[in-house]
């Protein structure tokens, strides 16, 4: 009864350890493997770069740094410094010969050696950290039920009062603009115009002929007039005969 006691333990115990690791998900990185945290063999090439970025790290994954403690170290450093070596501003400083550092956050993080000669000959490392979307998702609140209710269910009493509003017909012309080949309205006349001519005899008759003032002239003027006439004739006559035979 005690071994079977202590084999359910054992297993239990296994099961949980599994259970917690699977729970956590986060991985210790072994920084170049069985060589360590040391300078590349070709001083050209940098294989940290090459094997990070193979890899996928995690907010709460961990990198481990071998190296022997007083001949070399781990600063953790800026992108700046990164790139020039520059070792008198780090970050952090590591020195224990086995350095385990422990992602808080994402993003990239930049690691060299101490030594800046180590350094120039590649021994350095960048690592981009993902961000954690399951923590954002679950921070995320939820929509509220009644809230999205109230908001999208229209009211029956108001659709049915008020019809939506038709959009204006697209056939109505616009207005025609004024027509620019009216001629402009002629000034006024500088002279007087003439005056009304006065209204006409609405009643349609005409007015009678005055009568004719004196009597009518008499025969014997007629008959006076032609016996002159005759004498001046014969006179003339006589006159051109006188004239010829003298």
């Amino acid at each position: 009864m005690g071994k079977s006691y202590e084999a359910i333990n054992g297993v239990l115990g296994f099961l949980c350890l599994v259970l917690l690791v699977g729970k956590s998900g986060a991985y210790e990185f072994v920084v170049g493997g069985q060589k360590g945290w040391t300078v590349p063999s070709d001083p050209n090439f940098n294989p940290y770069n090459t094997w990070a970025e193979k890899s996928r790290f995690q907010i709460g994954d961990s990198l481990v740094f071998n190296y022997n403690s007083g001949q070399d170290s781990v600063l953790e450093v800026k992108s700046e410094d990164y790139a020039n070596c520059n070792t008198n501003a780090p970050i952090a400083k590591y020195t224990d010969g086995h350095t385990v550092y422990k992602f808080d956050h994402s993003g990239h993080h930049f690691f060299i050696s101490g030594n800046r000669d180590n350094c120039l000959k590649n021994e350095k490392l960048v690592v981009v950290v993902l961000a954690d979307r399951t923590k954002a998702s679950n921070n995320a609140p939820a929509p509220s039920p009644l809230a999205s209710s109230s908001t999208l269910a229209p009211s029956p009493l108001s659709s049915a009062a008020s019809p939506p509003t038709p959009p204006p017909s697209a056939a109505s012309p616009p207005s025609p603009p004024p027509s620019a080949a009216s001629p402009p309205s002629p000034p006024p006349s500088a002279t007087s115009s003439p005056p009304a001519p006065s209204p006409t005899n609405t009643t349609g008759t005409t007015p009678a002929p005055a009568p004719l003032s004196g009597p009518p002239p008499s025969h014997a003027n007629g008959a006076s007039s032609v016996f002159c006439t005759f004498a001046g004739t014969v006179g003339a006559f006589m006159a051109s005969t006188l004239v010829l035979s003298l």
